[in-house]
C-alpha cells in the first residue's frame, strides 16, 4: 500500500481546493464588511441575516480560512528564506495601514465634507490609521515566522510557540492599559482595550502556524482524497460550537470582540472547521470545469489586491448612496445586492490593476 505522505514534494503548483477556499473566504469577508458599513446608517437588517453574515460565514469561514491558507502558501512559495519572509511581512504591514485609510479615513472625510457629518465614522484622533486588520496581522505573522526560521525552528516547533502565545493571549485579552496609545501598541500582540485591533498576533498566530505545518505534509501527500476524507466531521464538530457560542455569555461569536480576541479553544474549533472547508472545496473542485478552475486561480492570485480595493469602494458606496437618499433604510436585500456588486467590482478592478502593472 502506498504511503499517504511521500518523502518528496508531489503536489507542486497551485492547489485548486485552496484557491477555492480562499475565494469563499474573500466572498464572505466582503459580505461582512458591507454589513459593517450598513450599520453606520439606518437599517432593518434581520437577526437571521446578522447571524449568518456577521456571526457565522463572515467569521470562522472567512479570516481563519484565509490565514490558514496563507500558512500553507508559505510552503508552496518559491522563496522561503527568513529575509524574504520578513521583507514580505513589512510590505504587508504597510499595506495593512494603507487599507485603514480606505476603511476609516475615506468615509470619515467623505461624510464630513459631503454632509458635514464628522461623527458617523470616528477615527479616534487618527489612531485608527495604525489599527491591526487582517493584512497587517498577516505582515506580523510573516515577520515572526521569518524570525523563527532564523532560529532554525521547525514547523512543529513554531506551532508550539504559537500555542504558548495563544494561551497567553487568551488570558491577556481585554486588558486595558488605561489610555489609547498604550492600548494601540499592546493591541498588535494582545486583544487590549480601546478597540484598535481586530487580529492580535498572540491570539491568531496559531492559525497560519498550523497552516504552515499542514502545508509541509500537504505538499508531500500522495492521496489528498484520503487525507481529507473526514471533512464532514470537521464541519459537524465545529458548526454546533459556533452556533452555541451565539447564545453563551462571552461566547466566541456572541460579539465581534470575543471573535477577534479568540481563545485557544476557539482557535482549535476554527482549525477543525478549516479542515472541513478545505475538504469540501476539494470535493467541489473535482466537479469544476477547467475554465472555472482557471478563473478561480486568477482571482485567488489577486486576493490581496481584491481585499485592499473592497475596503475603499465599500465605504464610498454607502456614503454616496446615503448622500443621494437620506431616508434610505438598508435591509437584507440591499445588503445582498450591494455585496454582490462589490465582489464583482473588486475582482474586476483587481484584474485591471494587475494587467496595468504586468
Amino acid at each position: 500500500m502506498e504511503k499517504l505522505f511521500s518523502d518528496q514534494k508531489v503536489n507542486g503548483g497551485r492547489q485548486v481546493e485552496l484557491d477555492l477556499a480562499k475565494f469563499f473566504a474573500i466572498f464572505f469577508m466582503i459580505f461582512l464588511h458591507c454589513y459593517f458599513a450598513s450599520t453606520y446608517f439606518t437599517n432593518d437588517i434581520s437577526l437571521t441575516m446578522e447571524r449568518l453574515v456577521a456571526h457565522f460565514f463572515g467569521c470562522p469561514f472567512a479570516a481563519p480560512v484565509f490565514m490558514f491558507a496563507m500558512g500553507v502558501g508559505m510552503v508552496y512559495s518559491k522563496n522561503q528564506t527568513p529575509r524574504y519572509l520578513i521583507v514580505r511581512g513589512l510590505k504587508l504591514l504597510q499595506l495593512g495601514f494603507f487599507v485603514n485609510i480606505g476603511e476609516f479615513f475615506v468615509p470619515y472625510f467623505l461624510s464630513g465634507n459631503l454632509m458635514n457629518d464628522w461623527e458617523r465614522f470616528p477615527i479616534a484622533n487618527g489612531l485608527l490609521l495604525f489599527c491591526i486588520d487582517i493584512l497587517a496581522f498577516a505582515g506580523m505573522a510573516f515577520i515572526l515566522i521569518g524570525l523563527l526560521k532564523m532560529l532554525k525552528l521547525s514547523a512543529k516547533q513554531m506551532v508550539l510557540v504559537a500555542l504558548i502565545l495563544s494561551i497567553a493571549g487568551s488570558f491577556l485579552r481585554f486588558h486595558d492599559l488605561g489610555s489609547n496609545v498604550p492600548n494601540l501598541i499592546a493591541g498588535y500582540f494582545i486583544g487590549s482595550g480601546g478597540g484598535f485591533t481586530a487580529f492580535p498576533l498572540f491570539n491568531w498566530f496559531i492559525i497560519p502556524a498550523m497552516g504552515l505545518l499542514f502545508g509541509e505534509y500537504y505538499i508531500r501527500c500522495n492521496d489528498k482524497q484520503k487525507l481529507l476524507r473526514f471533512w464532514p466531521v470537521g464541519l459537524i464538530v465545529s458548526v454546533p460550537y459556533f452556533i452555541a457560542s451565539w447564545f453563551i455569555p462571552n461566547g466566541f461569536l456572541s460579539d465581534s470582540r470575543h471573535y477577534y480576541f479568540m481563545t485557544t479553544i476557539d482557535a482549535i474549533f476554527c482549525l477543525i472547521c478549516v479542515y472541513g472547508v478545505i475538504g469540501l472545496c476539494y470535493v467541489i473542485s473535482k466537479r469544476l470545469s477547467d475554465k472555472t478552475i482557471k478563473v478561480l486561480s486568477k482571482i485567488s492570485s489577486n486576493l490581496n489586491t481584491i481585499y485592499v480595493i473592497q475596503w475603499f469602494i465599500i465605504p464610498i458606496t454607502y456614503v454616496v448612496i446615503f448622500y443621494f437618499n437620506r431616508d434610505i433604510v438598508f435591509g437584507d436585500l440591499s445588503l445582498v445586492i450591494i455585496s454582490l456588486l462589490e465582489i464583482v467590482a473588486s475582482v474586476v478592478l483587481a484584474a485591471a490593476y494587475k494587467h496595468l502593472n504586468s
